[in-house]
């Protein structure tokens, strides 16, 4: 059983990587990397390492041979983009003949009114056409995506929101690792959906958990998008941003990261990290980097 994963040296994919390399042995593991150098560790323990870009659908071929299973781990990019990009994964995959695709969704995909859903509702589809079996790891959102909110709050600044009451399923990238190591390694996870999501939670209840693990009261400052938009101006955050920004705001304010699900439990016999836990842990990162 050859397993592979790409996307393998990213930092959502290293973890996946290490992950499995607990439970399977390095020759059963491949990884499908743009640039070999940057995984010549993992080739050093014994993982096979090959060359593949999903811009360059040639080299894809040589790296998906002989895979029985395909985490197919979504790039970073711009919806085209991604969408080009995913459609030459899944069409290597078809055309290599292997046996069951994973993929890192989005909440929701389908019905998603969130910025980054065209991308997860296209690659979803186009997997769906192979007939491969599929499993979709719909992640709701990374704890570490609020890292410069909690910096912030580190420096003295309040949890600046226009997300209003509208809650997200918040879990750190090692628990979204964790149950697509799972759902790749096991068994008996064809052509399944899990919406894999922490306990929702909206920006006071969060911001609330985080007093918890600084011991100080976090003010929260709930704007309108206008405001918010000047206020994420002022913290020097490039224009081009702000715009996605705001699209997430507003999609968190429509619900689209609201979702109550046990899938983590089913997945790895226990619920995503507590959020006081998972916080106490990226402020930890913080000030290590720091």
């Amino acid at each position: 059983m050859k397993l592979l994963v790409t996307g393998a040296t990213g930092k959502f994919g290293t973890k996946v990587v290490e992950t499995l390399l607990q439970t399977v042995p390095a020759n059963q593991l491949a990884v499908s990397v743009r640039d070999p150098k940057k995984a010549e560790a993992l080739s050093a323990r014994g993982v096979d390492v090959r060359q593949g870009d999903f811009d360059h659908p040639e080299t894809l071929d040589a790296a998906f041979a002989g895979v029985d299973r395909i985490l197919l781990v979504s790039a970073d990019g711009d919806n085209e983009t991604r969408i080009r990009q995913h459609a030459n994964a899944v069409a290597a995959a078809e055309r290599a003949g292997v046996g069951f695709i994973a993929y890192t969704s989005l909440a929701k995909a389908q019905d998603s009114t969130n910025l980054f859903a065209p991308t997860h509702q296209a690659t979803e589809n186009a997997i769906l056409k192979t007939g491969i079996p599929y499993s979709f790891l719909r992640n709701n959102w990374y704890l570490e995506n609020e890292a410069s909110s909690i910096q912030g709050v580190l420096a003295g600044a309040p949890w600046v929101t226009s997300a209003g009451d509208g809650k997200v399923g918040w879990a750190l990238q090692q628990d979204y690792a964790e149950a697509a190591a799972a759902v790749l390694a096991g068994s008996g996870h064809e052509n399944t959906i899990y919406e894999l999501s922490g306990k929702p939670l909206t920006q006071e209840e969060i911001a609330a958990a985080l007093g918890t693990v600084l011991e100080k009261e976090v003010t929260v400052l709930q704007l309108d998008d206008a405001a918010y938009a000047e206020a994420m101006s002022g913290a020097g955050v490039p224009d081009f941003v702000i715009p996605i920004l705001l699209a997430i705001q507003k999609s968190i304010r429509e619900g689209s990261l609201d979702v109550e699900s046990e899938d983590f439990e089913k997945l790895l016999g226990h619920p995503a990290t507590p959020i006081n836990e998972a916080l106490a842990q990226i402020v930890k990162g913080l000030a290590t980097a720091g």
